[in-house]
């Protein structure tokens, strides 16, 4: 307790009345609002005073007025109030004495005016004065400005989850992943996971929402290998689940949200499920017990990245629509491939130079894999057949027709 600073006993407390100023202003008035809102500078002011005692009292305070004010700050501005007379007439001041008298006066710009020699060099002056401030600025910031290699785009999103809607039970939290395809990559130290807050729900209209407000970040490459293939998303995984007084949690919803393509600020909403299986049982079970069908592998919600086969069958599966989960996406996107001319970039016709232009939804992607699935479908058609026949087929149609 000897390192222990104790407080005086003598000193005495400070009481409210004491306070010499206030602390808020409830009614500020616009000179009040004009000399608190701007960034405080130093200022220097003068003033130019008028002596307009009667004949023989002057020197004396009372009679001193002040004609003018003149305010230079420390970035080189001259404020002059009340303003040169100009074409305005002549300011008045009108005395409280028994004549009431009553001055006039004006205010006029005397200095002389500038030489274009002297203008010129304050010119040159105020040039190499913004020239080295931007030196200094550009040596602060550096030259060197990172960029990707060629053939690559880096893709940084600022991601949010906002809010999740419309589910039966309280205390929700959100857990998510993101699912890299091949050709994509990011940094070791990157994380592609996470875990929301506990929240509870809050009634809005006809629904109960949980508002997250849970940022997260994550930066992305995409190296182009084959031209010829079309570049697939990353997809973002998530599933809904709530936690009661006993600590024990439900699976509330399953979904999952491709990245958007094109950059800029995306607000989705995004539906999802949850199994059930068939019964009272099972729901009685969900409400007593908290357990609840789950999936052992997120990627189910879609294909799933290490399915090989040629149908994926769902058959017997069964689910019931649950809730929908709010993201707020930012996305960018930088690549060298921006950087060049459209012409060349219409010469390249390459999938990394379309990437910042359009957005290539799924159903584009769908499309034209199933085309190029036929297309291969019939080569192998057409190699598997007799080289006899193929000739042939070809001499029918290579025959001009006789008139």
């Amino acid at each position: 307790m000897a390192n222990v600073r104790r407080r005086r006993q003598d000193r005495r407390p400070v009481e409210a009345s004491s306070l010499k100023s206030k602390i808020i202003t409830w009614e500020p008035s616009e000179e009040f609002i004009k000399n608190n809102h701007v960034i405080n500078t130093p200022v220097q002011t003068m003033y130019i005073m008028g002596d307009l005692g009667p004949y023989g009292k002057l020197g004396h305070r009372e009679y001193e007025n002040v004609l003018c004010t003149i305010k230079v700050d420390g970035n080189g501005v001259i404020t002059v109030k009340p303003d040169f007379s100009g074409t305005k007439g002549a300011y008045r001041i009108e005395l409280d004495g028994e004549k009431r008298e009553v001055w006039e006066y004006t205010i006029e710009n005397a200095s002389a005016q500038v030489q274009p020699e002297e203008e010129e060099r304050e010119q040159r002056v105020f040039r190499d004065l913004y020239r080295r401030h931007r030196d200094y600025l550009s040596g602060l910031v550096g030259s060197d400005f990172e960029m990707p290699l060629p053939g690559t785009l880096r893709l940084f999103m600022n991601g949010e989850i906002v809010s999740a809607q419309g589910y039966e039970y309280d205390n929700l939290y959100v857990h998510f992943f993101l699912e890299l395809p091949n050709q994509w990559s990011s940094s070791p130290f990157q994380q592609l996971s996470g875990v929301t807050q506990i929240c509870a729900t809050k009634t809005v209209g006809w629904d109960k929402v949980a508002y997250f407000c849970y940022p997260f970040t994550v930066e992305m490459f995409y190296t182009q290998k084959d031209e010829d293939s079309l570049p697939q998303w990353p997809v973002l995984y998530f599933e809904v689940l709530s936690l009661d007084f006993w600590q024990r949690y439900r699976v509330e919803g399953y979904g999952s949200l491709v990245l958007p393509s094109c950059p800029g600020v995306h607000v989705l909403t995004i539906p999802t499920w949850r199994p059930v299986d068939l019964g009272t049982v099972a729901e009685m079970r969900r409400f007593f017990i908290g357990g609840s069908p789950e999936l052992e592998d997120l990627t189910y919600i879609r294909t799933p990245s290490t399915f090989k086969g040629k149908r994926l069958s769902r058959f017997g599966f069964r689910t019931k629509t649950t809730g929908s989960v709010t993201f707020r996406l930012y996305c960018l996107q930088q690549s060298k491939a921006f950087l060049e001319s459209s012409a060349q970039r219409q010469r390249m016709q390459s999938v990394l130079d379309r990437l910042g232009g359009f957005s290539q939804q799924s159903s584009v992607y769908n499309v034209l894999e199933a085309f190029q699935r036929a297309r291969r479908r019939m080569q192998e058609a057409r190699e598997s057949l007799p080289q006899d026949l193929i000739n042939t087929s070809a001499s029918t149609v290579l025959q001009p027709l006789e008139p």
